[in-house]
Protein backbone atom coordinates (compact mmCIF):
# COMPACT_ATOMS: atom_id res chain seq x y z
CA UNK A 1 0.00 0.00 0.00
CA UNK A 2 1.36 3.42 -0.95
CA UNK A 3 2.22 5.89 1.75
CA UNK A 4 -0.65 8.28 2.52
CA UNK A 5 -3.34 6.15 0.86
CA UNK A 6 -4.85 4.98 4.13
CA UNK A 7 -8.54 5.49 4.51
CA UNK A 8 -9.23 7.36 7.75
CA UNK A 9 -11.32 5.40 10.25
CA UNK A 10 -14.96 6.44 10.40
CA UNK A 11 -16.33 8.12 13.48
CA UNK A 12 -19.30 6.64 15.35
CA UNK A 13 -19.84 3.93 12.74
CA UNK A 14 -21.62 6.26 10.31
CA UNK A 15 -19.64 5.15 7.26
CA UNK A 16 -19.48 1.49 8.24
CA UNK A 17 -22.69 0.41 6.57
CA UNK A 18 -23.24 -0.05 2.85
CA UNK A 19 -24.16 3.04 0.81
CA UNK A 20 -27.88 2.22 0.84
CA UNK A 21 -29.77 -0.21 3.08
CA UNK A 22 -33.52 -0.82 2.77
CA UNK A 23 -35.34 -1.00 6.07
CA UNK A 24 -38.92 -1.26 4.83
CA UNK A 25 -40.46 -1.54 1.35
CA UNK A 26 -44.13 -0.67 0.85
CA UNK A 27 -45.07 -3.24 -1.81
CA UNK A 28 -48.76 -2.52 -1.35
CA UNK A 29 -48.30 1.01 -2.73
CA UNK A 30 -47.20 -0.34 -6.12
CA UNK A 31 -50.28 -2.56 -6.17
CA UNK A 32 -52.77 0.17 -5.18
CA UNK A 33 -51.33 3.10 -7.19
CA UNK A 34 -49.89 4.02 -10.58
CA UNK A 35 -46.47 5.44 -9.68
CA UNK A 36 -45.80 8.52 -11.83
CA UNK A 37 -42.57 9.80 -10.27
CA UNK A 38 -40.62 9.36 -7.06
CA UNK A 39 -38.21 11.44 -5.01
CA UNK A 40 -36.05 11.14 -1.91
CA UNK A 41 -36.61 13.03 1.32
CA UNK A 42 -35.00 12.98 4.72
CA UNK A 43 -37.10 12.27 7.83
CA UNK A 44 -36.85 14.25 11.08
CA UNK A 45 -36.73 11.54 13.78
CA UNK A 46 -35.94 11.43 17.47
CA UNK A 47 -32.89 9.39 18.55
CA UNK A 48 -34.89 6.47 19.91
CA UNK A 49 -36.96 6.40 16.70
CA UNK A 50 -33.81 6.06 14.59
CA UNK A 51 -32.75 3.05 16.65
CA UNK A 52 -36.18 1.49 16.26
CA UNK A 53 -36.13 2.08 12.48
CA UNK A 54 -32.69 0.46 12.25
CA UNK A 55 -34.22 -2.63 13.89
CA UNK A 56 -36.94 -2.64 11.23
CA UNK A 57 -39.82 -1.85 13.60
CA UNK A 58 -41.65 0.36 11.15
CA UNK A 59 -44.81 0.19 9.07
CA UNK A 60 -45.90 2.36 6.14
CA UNK A 61 -49.34 0.79 5.92
CA UNK A 62 -52.02 3.46 5.33
CA UNK A 63 -49.42 6.24 5.45
CA UNK A 64 -49.24 9.22 3.11
CA UNK A 65 -47.53 12.58 2.80
CA UNK A 66 -49.16 16.00 3.04
CA UNK A 67 -47.99 19.58 2.54
CA UNK A 68 -49.13 22.21 5.05
CA UNK A 69 -47.77 25.73 5.50
CA UNK A 70 -44.92 25.09 3.02
CA UNK A 71 -43.74 22.06 5.02
CA UNK A 72 -44.13 18.40 4.12
CA UNK A 73 -45.13 15.74 6.65
CA UNK A 74 -45.57 11.98 6.62
CA UNK A 75 -48.80 10.92 8.32
CA UNK A 76 -49.68 7.51 9.86
CA UNK A 77 -46.15 6.09 9.60
CA UNK A 78 -45.90 3.75 12.57
CA UNK A 79 -42.55 3.43 14.36
CA UNK A 80 -42.68 1.12 17.36
CA UNK A 81 -41.13 2.50 20.56
CA UNK A 82 -37.52 1.50 21.20
CA UNK A 83 -37.55 -0.98 24.10
CA UNK A 84 -34.40 0.33 25.77
CA UNK A 85 -35.49 3.97 25.72
CA UNK A 86 -36.02 5.25 29.24
CA UNK A 87 -36.94 8.91 29.26
CA UNK A 88 -38.56 9.95 25.96
CA UNK A 89 -41.06 7.82 24.06
CA UNK A 90 -42.77 9.71 21.20
CA UNK A 91 -46.19 8.74 19.87
CA UNK A 92 -45.71 5.84 17.38
CA UNK A 93 -48.05 7.39 14.77
CA UNK A 94 -47.10 11.05 15.15
CA UNK A 95 -46.64 13.27 12.10
CA UNK A 96 -43.01 13.40 11.08
CA UNK A 97 -41.49 16.23 9.10
CA UNK A 98 -40.00 15.48 5.68
CA UNK A 99 -36.78 17.30 4.92
CA UNK A 100 -37.16 18.83 1.45
CA UNK A 101 -36.13 22.07 -0.25
CA UNK A 102 -38.82 24.75 -0.57
CA UNK A 103 -38.70 24.50 -4.37
CA UNK A 104 -39.37 20.74 -4.20
CA UNK A 105 -42.29 21.29 -1.84
CA UNK A 106 -43.83 23.93 -4.12
CA UNK A 107 -43.46 21.70 -7.17
CA UNK A 108 -45.11 18.77 -5.35
CA UNK A 109 -47.92 20.94 -4.04
CA UNK A 110 -48.67 22.14 -7.57
CA UNK A 111 -48.86 18.61 -8.96
CA UNK A 112 -50.98 17.29 -6.10
CA UNK A 113 -53.50 20.14 -6.33
CA UNK A 114 -53.53 20.44 -10.12
CA UNK A 115 -53.74 16.76 -11.09
CA UNK A 116 -55.33 15.29 -7.97
CA UNK A 117 -52.38 13.04 -7.19
CA UNK A 118 -51.40 11.47 -3.88
CA UNK A 119 -47.99 11.32 -2.22
CA UNK A 120 -47.35 7.80 -0.94
CA UNK A 121 -44.20 6.40 0.70
CA UNK A 122 -42.51 3.55 -1.19
CA UNK A 123 -39.61 2.64 1.09
CA UNK A 124 -37.54 3.70 4.07
CA UNK A 125 -33.78 3.25 3.92
CA UNK A 126 -30.49 4.53 5.26
CA UNK A 127 -27.87 6.37 3.21
CA UNK A 128 -24.56 6.98 5.00
CA UNK A 129 -26.28 6.76 8.38
CA UNK A 130 -29.18 9.07 7.57
CA UNK A 131 -32.79 7.91 7.43
CA UNK A 132 -34.40 8.59 4.05
CA UNK A 133 -37.83 7.91 2.62
CA UNK A 134 -38.78 7.48 -1.03
CA UNK A 135 -42.03 9.31 -1.73
CA UNK A 136 -43.98 8.81 -4.96
CA UNK A 137 -46.49 10.96 -6.75
CA UNK A 138 -49.18 8.42 -7.50
CA UNK A 139 -52.65 8.04 -8.91
CA UNK A 140 -55.04 5.51 -7.37
CA UNK A 141 -55.90 2.39 -9.34
CA UNK A 142 -59.46 1.32 -9.97
CA UNK A 143 -60.52 -2.19 -9.03
CA UNK A 144 -60.45 -3.40 -12.66
CA UNK A 145 -56.84 -2.17 -13.03
CA UNK A 146 -55.82 -4.34 -10.09
CA UNK A 147 -57.59 -7.36 -11.57
CA UNK A 148 -55.88 -6.77 -14.92
CA UNK A 149 -52.47 -6.68 -13.22
CA UNK A 150 -53.17 -9.99 -11.47
CA UNK A 151 -54.30 -11.59 -14.75
CA UNK A 152 -51.17 -10.36 -16.55
CA UNK A 153 -48.97 -11.69 -13.75
CA UNK A 154 -50.64 -15.11 -13.84
CA UNK A 155 -50.38 -15.27 -17.65
CA UNK A 156 -46.64 -14.52 -17.51
CA UNK A 157 -46.23 -17.16 -14.82
CA UNK A 158 -48.02 -19.77 -16.94
CA UNK A 159 -45.88 -18.93 -19.99
CA UNK A 160 -42.72 -19.27 -17.90
CA UNK A 161 -43.86 -22.66 -16.56
CA UNK A 162 -44.71 -23.86 -20.08
CA UNK A 163 -41.34 -22.78 -21.48
CA UNK A 164 -39.55 -24.51 -18.61
CA UNK A 165 -41.50 -27.71 -19.24
CA UNK A 166 -40.65 -27.56 -22.97
CA UNK A 167 -36.96 -26.90 -22.32
CA UNK A 168 -36.92 -29.69 -19.73
CA UNK A 169 -38.37 -32.18 -22.23
CA UNK A 170 -35.85 -31.21 -24.90
CA UNK A 171 -33.01 -31.91 -22.49
CA UNK A 172 -34.38 -35.35 -21.61
CA UNK A 173 -34.44 -36.64 -25.21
Amino acid sequence: MAKGSKVPPSRSGVGDESPERNVYVNRRARYDYFILSSFEAGIALAGCEVKSVRQGKISLQDSYAVVEDDEAYIVNMHISPYEKSTHFVPDPKRRRKLLLHKSEIRRLTGKVVEKGLTMVPLRVYFVRGRAKIEIALAKGKARHDKRQKIEDHEARREMRKASQRRSGRELEF
